[in-house]
């Protein structure tokens, strides 16, 4: 499994709540944004369809756990270079979330 130094999705440090893991990817809060995010495990941005569809499971089991309802965002924002994605709250879920994290 090729991982990158330097690369903290890599790194895979244990910093917030995790969810899930396995040889595959690992789902835990997003230490900037405080929402349920998923990580492949190998360094890259290409997953096969698969374990995209894999790893969005894993997102949407976890994101169930937090949000009555959400949305899957894959922009890579902070770390181009290393496929992931966001669970973030839609609808009313999304008000009631950026209110408590102020």
């Amino acid at each position: 499994m090729p991982i990158e130094r330097g690369c903290d999705l890599c790194a895979a440090a244990r910093l917030t709540r995790w969810y899930f893991a396995d040889d595959v990817c690992w789902v835990a809060d997003c230490e900037v944004c405080a929402v349920p995010m998923v990580v492949w495990r190998r360094h890259g941005i290409d997953p096969p369809a698969h374990e995209v569809a894999h790893m969005t499971a894993a997102l949407e089991r976890a994101a169930a756990a937090v949000f009555p309802a959400w949305v899957i965002d894959g922009q890579r924002r902070n770390i181009p270079d290393h496929w992931h994605a966001h669970a973030r709250p839609s609808g009313k879920a999304a008000l009631a979330w950026w209110m408590r994290r102020r």
